[in-house]
Formats: structure tokens, sequence, C-alpha cells
């Protein structure tokens, strides 16, 4: 991951000390395995009921990924890469049809530097224990040159890969071939703008709704086969340093990843999963949009948001002054 600038630093300070805590009573836990420190992706798994998928950010962890439980917070399965390079940066990760793995190795933290990327594909286990499993590599190429990217999703129905890639005044949600070669280079094109500083992004399990996050906030969209249309604000938790967002297996719940050790998943209700009686402390993607409570009233979180994001605006204007 290509690390924030100064100003967005200062906003992660506020925000790291309002952050909200992870509740198993919601859905969230905490992802005690000491190794983890930079958890960066999440996929929630559809063979093994409550379990998740994250693996480390760039920085020589190796090929591994990992499944942890979400009801103990343990990891559960380490799962070690074979028949792929060395992983440069990996940032996303994501179930696909016939309970695949994609694995984005898509970061850049050289802002586009890199003539290409890799996704590393493998079957989800089974049997969930400690293995080496044989993974399919592909060539990712952007057809208008390199990209730094956090985000990529895989459409339940049709296998189709897509990324988002990040940049600061909002990206471009680029979509991948029919089916990836594992022989030559596969081109992404652009095919609508996202209007997001985007870290991470999740399908939902029906292939109906897309949820992009960044470090302050989100966008819901209806998904459309790719051709996306912005539907309201997701309702994003306070995060030290937010990296990572999956539905839950039901659809029912986002879950939202920060990094660091022991580092906590914050569940929220997804938009729309239940519009006759939103649970208390998140809201359906229109509410979120209107940036208030169901009662109009300014939410805690909100306050929080505009705190940090004033002092990141703030600095910025400082900076560009001095």
């Amino acid at each position: 991951m290509r690390r924030p600038s100064f100003a967005v630093l200062a906003g992660f300070l506020l925000v790291g000390a309002l952050a909200a805590p992870a509740s198993a009573d919601d859905g969230g836990f905490t992802i005690k395995d000491p190794r983890i420190k930079e958890s960066s992706g999440l996929a929630a798994s559809r063979q093994h009921p409550g379990v998740y998928w994250t693996h480390n950010d760039s920085g020589g962890y190796g090929p591994q990924i990992y499944a942890v439980d979400s009801a103990t917070g343990e990891t559960v399965a380490t799962l070690t890469l074979r028949g792929i390079g060395t992983p440069r940066d990996v940032e996303a990760i994501s179930i696909g049809p016939d309970n695949q793995i994609y694995v984005g190795d898509i970061g850049d933290n050289f802002g586009g530097r890199w003539p290409y990327y890799w996704i590393y594909r493998l079957p989800e286990p089974k049997v969930l224990k400690d293995q080496t499993v044989r993974a399919t590599q592909y060539i990712v190429k952007y057809s208008d040159g390199g990209r730094d990217a956090e985000s990529m999703v895989v459409d339940p129905k049709t296998g189709r890969v897509y990324i988002v890639d990040k940049k600061e005044d909002g990206g471009h949600l680029y979509e991948g071939p029919a089916r990836l070669s594992a022989s030559g280079d596969n081109i992404f094109r652009p095919v609508v703008p996202v209007d997001l500083w985007a870290t991470d992004a999740a399908l939902s399990p029906d292939g109906r709704q897309l949820a992009v996050r960044g470090y302050f906030g989100g966008i819901a969209y209806d998904w459309n086969g790719g051709r996306i249309k912005k539907t309201g604000r997701l309702d994003v938790p306070l995060q030290r340093q937010g990296e990572s967002v999956t539905y839950s297996a039901d659809g029912k719940k986002l879950l939202f990843g920060s990094e660091g050790e022991q580092s906590g998943v914050v569940a929220r209700d997804a938009p729309g999963a239940d519009k006759s009686s939103p649970s208390k402390g998140s809201s359906s993607a229109t509410g979120s949009e209107s940036g208030g409570d169901s009662g109009g009233g300014v939410t805690k979180g909100a306050i929080a948001v505009a705190v940090a994001c004033a002092a990141v605006f703030g600095l910025r204007r400082l900076l560009r002054r001095s």
C-alpha cells in the first residue's frame, strides 16, 4: 500500500482515537494471529460458515493467506501458495464461482510505475488445515498504463474480475477479460468512474450490490453487471487505517477491517438487508446518504468524520502555503 500523505495521517490520528471497537455481538471480531500485522483484504468463506480469509500487505510476508474464525478471532488454517512468484504488494482477496479464491497482488507503492501486476487463483480447501496449495498466476495490465489499486471483486455469477484503482480524487472501475488467461496478458479497461479514494471493495453474494470503502467513508452501488449506479453512502466505522471490506456469506452484513496487530473487524448492516427495521447504530444506504440518523440528528460517527476531514483539509491548506 502506498502510504498516505502527512495530512491524511493527521486524520488517522483523530480517527484512531475515536475508532469503533470490534464487537462479537454484531458479528465483528478481532484478528488475534500475531503473524497478521497488515490485514489488507477480507473475504467471507462460502464453504465454512463464520470463516474469513485475509492476508498481509506488502513487506515481505510471503505467499500466505489465512482463514480466521470470526467466533474466536483465531486462525484456523494457513495456506501457502505454490506455483507463483514472490508476491510484491498483495492488497485484495475475493471469492468467485465454484469456491475459487482470487488474491490481488495489485498494489503499486510508486503510483503506477510497475508495467504489470498479478492475480492468483486457488481452490478454497474443503478441509481447513495448514497446507500448501497450487495457485494459478495471471498477469494484469491496464489499457491506460500502470495503476495503484487496493480493490478487486469477482462477479459471483460470471467469474469476471474487476479492479478499482486508488486515486485521491477518485478512480475508475476496471473490467478484466471475460476469462483470465494464464498464458498471456490480461488487459483491464476503465468502465465507469468511482467517486472515492478506494481502499477496498466487495460484491454482495447475489451479485446485485457493490460496496466501495475508503479511509473515511464508503459508497453503495447497484452492480448492474459492472455498469454501476450509486445508491447511497455506507455506514463505515471509524478505524485506525480502514483497509478492507467484505459482505458476510448471507449478504446481511458488511464487515470492515483495519491494518495493525490485533486489528478489529467491525460489522454493520448491509444497505437494504433489512429495510423494515434497521438495527440501532446503523443505517440503510438512503439514511447514510443524508448524513444523519433516522431521527434526523447527527451521529457521533458523522461528527468524528467531520472533525477528521476538517483536520485533513486544514493541514493540506497549510502545506500548500508552506
